[in-house]
């Protein structure tokens, strides 16, 4: 049995040629994709006693909880992270470099963000650009609207976060994802189309009978 294991549609798939599924849950309409991955992972891992080298997944299961709960466990989370810093028209996050020994960041401009304090609901730090600094650089009207400077927020986690963000460009991280997409996803197209027949049940198809 193959060390990868792909995670689609609320189910754990061997990554391997022998593409077996080996657990599945039915969740309600309103559970998401992602809220169920860690237990799946841990109850089958559990179950068969198997120790998977990689998880993969398309980029809704890429929680930060996800991500990070897996690479605790000494397994490399080969799913991306969803995007959020390009959805407004300022400079999003990854412009804005961070210096480990001092604990600043420094914005486009050269600027620092200084720890202002611990987000009051999330898991993150968060760092604040000087008033003074901000309303007078010529930047300002790409960064932010606020009179009281530019802010981030640094996930406690972060260095497990980037160490996720580098694998997208690795061989091992392609690799892993071209294995899902010809392997994994053909088998769930299967069986959906078995399972749209009246005539042939699901669990036929889930056990690999026809």
């Amino acid at each position: 049995m193959d060390r990868t294991w792909a995670i689609i549609r609320d189910s754990v798939v061997d990554g391997g040629k022998s593409r077996i599924i080996l657990n599945v849950l039915v969740t309600p309409s309103e559970v998401m994709d992602n809220q169920p991955m860690l237990d799946l992972l841990w109850r089958t891992r559990f179950r068969w006693k198997l120790w998977p080298r990689q998880v993969t997944g398309d980029k809704k299961y890429g929680t930060e909880d996800n991500l990070v709960a897996i690479e605790d466990q000494g397994m490399r989370a080969y799913i991306p992270i969803p995007d959020m810093d390009h959805r407004t028209e300022f400079f999003s996050a990854d412009q804005f470099r961070y210096e480990a020994e001092r604990d600043i960041y420094l914005c486009p401009a050269g600027k620092e963000l200084r720890f202002d304090r611990a987000h009051a609901t999330e898991r993150s730090r968060r760092y604040r650009a000087g008033a003074k600094d901000c309303n007078h650089c010529p930047l300002k009207a790409k960064c932010t609207t606020s009179k009281q400077g530019r802010s981030l927020c640094r996930s406690v986690d972060e260095a497990c976060l980037d160490r996720v963000r580098a694998y997208p460009p690795t061989e091992a991280y392609k690799k892993a994802l071209r294995k899902r997409q010809v392997w994994v996803e053909p088998l769930f197209g299967s069986c959906q189309r078995l399972a749209w027949d009246a005539t042939v049940p699901l669990t036929a198809c889930l056990s690999g009978q026809q």
